[in-house]
């Protein structure tokens, strides 16, 4: 009886380890598929933009920054409540990995500190203030939308 109780623990043991690497592991999958598309579509929205309207100013990060937010408003708007038709692994595909991928925060810092040691204070204090308030109004028009609907 002794085994059989020692081996009952470790079979649970083992299979709850399992099932949680199992649900673990499609998270990761869900948070990567959602990054590698978010990233490649940051690197297009980037390309397409920068170096078209004032050449010095990073419009492309601001553009992905400011679309990810609306993005991110959408989806949580989305997935708030009883009924919500965006389920935990959608939030999250969406979310961490698309949104996750798609906004570019460390390269704003980067850009905002290129700016910055360009000497004038203007430029990089115009760039953070737009990109803030932007976004912010962008998750707000998002979350509002998707209550409209």
């Amino acid at each position: 009886m002794k085994i059989k109780a020692r081996f009952s623990r470790f079979y649970f043991a083992f299979h709850s380890t399992c099932i949680n690497f199992a649900a673990m592991f499609k998270n990761i999958m869900l948070v990567a598929l959602g990054g590698a598309v978010g990233s490649v579509a940051r690197y297009l929205v980037s390309r397409a933009l920068n170096g078209t309207l004032l050449a010095a100013f990073p419009l492309g990060t601001m553009t992905a920054n400011v679309l990810g937010c609306f993005v991110i408003g959408l989806v949580c708007g989305m997935a708030d409540g009883d009924g919500a038709p965006v389920g935990p692994d959608l939030k999250l595909l969406l979310t961490v990995g698309l949104c996750g991928g798609f906004t570019t925060f460390s390269t704003f810092m980067n850009e905002t500190l290129a700016l910055a040691r360009g000497g004038e204070a203007l430029a990089p204090a115009l760039y953070v203030g737009a990109s803030v308030a932007l976004g912010l109004l962008a998750v707000v028009g998002g979350y509002q939308l998707v209550k409209l609907i």
